[in-house]
């Protein structure tokens, strides 16, 4: 029983990251129709920014981060995305991946390519004793931040005008800017929305592994990237569930797997990805955009 707690534990504690990764990710898509490679820098960015601001008070560090990330996320809209928004999506895949590379290789001129470790929240790791049960104080926060974040983003989305305006763009952009909605700001918001989770999750991520690295954000982005596509591509709510479920299936499988096969977890994971595609390729659940219209 104990070892079936601490694996959900953990299962929701990876799987929260994975979940803003994916909001992130399907957040742009779901209004721009772009798949934003860039995300995976976003995150980077904030991990060294906190390695930078290391030794200032904890709180200022990590505003200092979203920040610096939140405001590179509104200069990358502007300056690459904004000046090709009209075109096809090739051209903005092959800007995203221009983005990515210019971000992470401009790490790797300033920092160097090796990876530098740093403290931070140290503290954290220490575990709550619930009986035999030890759950490290991180994986509560990254679920509770994880909680509140979403929830704040939902009621954003679904309470204020700007968010209804989201929403509808997420539907039909240019439907939505015949009816008034302004393209520059929506699509701002969700840049920023999208620079705001990079940088709780280059927080949270930073917390657990001490370590900044110029690719490190790559495998969540990329995690990300498939809890979009296994949730549904244009679905919020589906890129969320998605990244849970990516989660939880990493967790169980690193538990259940004997100890020569846990080296191919990834591999198993994957495998469990294509099983679900081949049986809904529509993903777990199809966003508004996608739903047949009468």
């Amino acid at each position: 029983m104990n070892f079936v707690i601490q694996t959900l534990v953990d299962a929701l504690s990876v799987g929260s990251l994975y979940a803003m990764s994916a909001l992130g990710i399907g957040l742009l898509f779901g209004i721009m129709r772009l798949i934003n490679f860039a995300q995976s820098e976003f995150v980077t960015v904030g991990v060294y920014t906190l390695m930078l601001a290391a030794g200032l008070w904890f709180p200022l560090a990590m505003l200092l981060a979203i920040v610096v990330v939140v405001v590179l996320a509104l200069l990358v809209e502007r300056i690459a995305f904004r000046p090709v928004r009209n075109a096809d999506p090739a051209t903005l895949l092959v800007t995203s991946f221009a983005v990515s590379y210019f971000l992470q290789y401009g790490l790797v001129l300033a920092f160097g390519a090796r990876p530098i470790g740093f403290d931070i929240l140290s503290g954290l790791a220490e575990p709550f004793l619930i009986g035999d049960i030890r759950i490290p104080r991180l994986n509560i926060v990254t679920i509770l931040v994880t909680v509140l974040l979403l929830g704040a983003i939902a009621l954003t989305l679904r309470k204020t005008r700007i968010g209804i305006e989201m929403r509808a763009a997420a539907v039909d952009f240019r439907m939505a800017r015949l009816l008034g909605v302004k393209a520059n700001r929506v699509i701002a918001l969700a840049f920023a929305i999208s620079g705001l989770l990079a940088a709780v999750v280059a927080i949270l991520f930073a917390a657990q592994t001490g370590i900044a690295s110029p690719a490190m954000g790559l495998q969540l982005a990329l995690v990300g990237f498939v809890a979009t596509v296994i949730g549904g591509m244009g679905s919020l709510s589906g890129a969320v569930l998605g990244g849970l479920a990516v989660g939880a299936v990493t967790v169980f499988l690193q538990a259940a797997l004997p100890a020569d096969l846990r080296i191919f977890r990834e591999a198993f994971v994957y495998a469990v990805v294509i099983a679900v595609l081949v049986l809904r390729p529509q993903g777990l659940f199809r966003g508004a955009a996608a739903r047949e219209r009468v």
